[in-house]
């Protein structure tokens, strides 16, 4: 059987497309992180947005004043700040979710990550807790309100990868079998 290239090509156009725009909503985005000039877990997550293509500029000056001016509540607060073209970025938040937010462009402030939740990019280590990544709409919307925009959730993960390899090798539903009277 043989397929032409005529035939594959727009399709491969079409995917290296969507994969360009998400990569030059990075290679466009200037990210402001507003944070501490002690905290090692923003550094981290810094490192996390340089190494997905954003360019990143730090603010040493803390995040209080920013995170209210941006119109985030205290209960969605975490230890940074970040501002990326029009949107508020408000903690440990992973960078693919702001390459979504970014090409998706939906009526919000910005997304947050509360607290600051073991095995959130520059929160990585030997414990893992499942996160919601939030949506803020509002300004000053409480986190009861906020809608969810992503989950991550390790144990589920473990747990299904468990699953399939515990289960014994099935035939397909579709295979024959020999009944014998």
């Amino acid at each position: 059987m043989k397929i032409q290239i005529s035939t594959l090509l727009p399709g491969l156009m079409v995917i290296l497309s969507l994969l360009g725009g998400a990569s030059q909503a990075a290679a466009t985005a200037t990210v402001d992180v507003y944070k501490s000039p002690t905290c090692g877990c923003c550094d981290k997550w810094v490192d996390h947005m340089r190494d997905h293509g954003f360019t990143v500029k730090t603010h040493d000056v803390g995040n209080k004043e920013i995170r209210k001016k941006s119109g985030i509540a205290d209960s969605l607060g975490s230890c940074h700040t970040a501002l990326v073209n029009g949107y508020a970025i408000e903690g440990h938040v992973p960078a693919p979710d702001i390459l979504r937010l970014l090409k998706e462009k939906p009526k919000a402030v910005g997304l947050s990550v509360p607290d600051m939740p073991h095995g959130t990019p520059g929160m990585e280590g030997a414990r893992s807790d499942p996160y919601n990544v939030l949506l803020i709409k509002e300004r000053g919307e409480e986190r009861k309100d906020t809608t969810i925009y992503n989950r991550y959730d390790p144990y589920a993960k473990k747990v299904k990868q468990q699953a399939e390899h515990s289960q014994p090798d099935q035939k397909p539903e579709n295979s024959s079998v020999m009944r014998l009277k």
